[in-house]
């Protein structure tokens, strides 16, 4: 019964893979969360950007809009879970005008990898993530 030639590599591989497979599942699920967060950082960013760069509102709305697809599409965003809001200081004013500071927020949902979605599992696994930028608009911007 003292004798323990050779057990020393089955518990080796067996607490190994026990603590192998949770650390490797926390990096790839922190890779993906770190994915969608730098994702709605920058849509958030880059809207507010093209929206302050267009001549006037209508021409700020769709470049703002293309310019959140594109963002979306590239970080691999689903589309489905994206919110966008915009607020204007001061708060009297239409938004977007000149002079105003334009907050943009957009918030989306991570699903989790490798949760099944038997009985809405991946819904409840989702985490949100939200990026907000903040843009002064030109004082003549929308004057020609």
């Amino acid at each position: 019964m003292t004798d323990d030639g050779g057990s020393a590599a089955l518990e080796f591989i067996t607490v190994g893979v026990i603590l192998l497979v949770p650390l490797v599942y926390l990096i790839i699920a922190l890779g993906a969360i770190q994915e969608q967060m730098l994702g709605v950082e920058a849509a958030a960013r880059h809207s507010v950007r093209a929206m302050a760069l267009a001549p006037d509102a209508a021409a700020a709305a769709s470049d703002g809009d293309a310019v959140l697809r594109s963002v979306i599409a590239e970080y691999g965003i689903d589309p489905e879970t994206v919110e966008v809001s915009m607020t204007c200081a001061p708060a009297d004013v239409p938004c977007p005008s000149a002079g105003v500071m334009v907050t943009l927020t957009v918030s989306a949902r991570v699903e989790l990898p490798l949760i099944p979605s038997v009985f809405g599992l991946d819904r409840a696994a989702a985490i949100g993530v939200e990026g907000a930028a903040v843009q002064k608009m030109s004082r003549l911007w929308g004057a020609g």
